[in-house]
């Protein structure tokens, strides 16, 4: 998992395959003013909505994984974003809708438990 920190420059309409997979393109520039970095991340299926919260020139912070593919001879890389953070906000905040993207939550539904919830001192024999 990575992060990234930068101004969103451009937001991309959601694309729809005849598969039915959907997926939602996005930049932002990260870096000072002499050297910056346009760099293009993706979200798929129902994180497409998220970025519907966020404006041009906001700065955000987009926590991504990597994936790569080839076809056909060709290789290509994605960065997938799977969390999306308006400026300022923190993840153990509750989620803003103008801010803030869903967080993601374990199969039950639930959120996800800090590493504190899994340390237990107590012995079961």
């Amino acid at each position: 998992m990575y992060e990234a920190t930068g101004k969103l420059k451009v937001k991309f309409d959601t694309q729809t395959f005849p598969s039915g997979f959907t997926k939602r393109e996005f930049v932002i520039t990260t870096g000072d003013e002499n050297y910056p970095q346009d760099i293009k991340f993706e979200l798929i299926k129902d994180k497409c909505s998220w970025l519907d919260n966020f404006e041009q020139g906001q700065d955000l912070t987009v926590n991504f994984d990597i994936r790569g593919n080839e076809y056909k001879d060709k290789y290509y890389v994605n960065l997938n974003c799977w969390k999306i953070l308006g400026a300022g906000n923190a993840n153990n905040g509750p989620a803003n809708s103008k801010t803030q993207a869903p967080t993601q939550a374990t199969n039950s539904g639930q959120a996800e438990p800090s590493p504190d919830d899994l340390v237990s001192d107590d012995i079961p024999f």
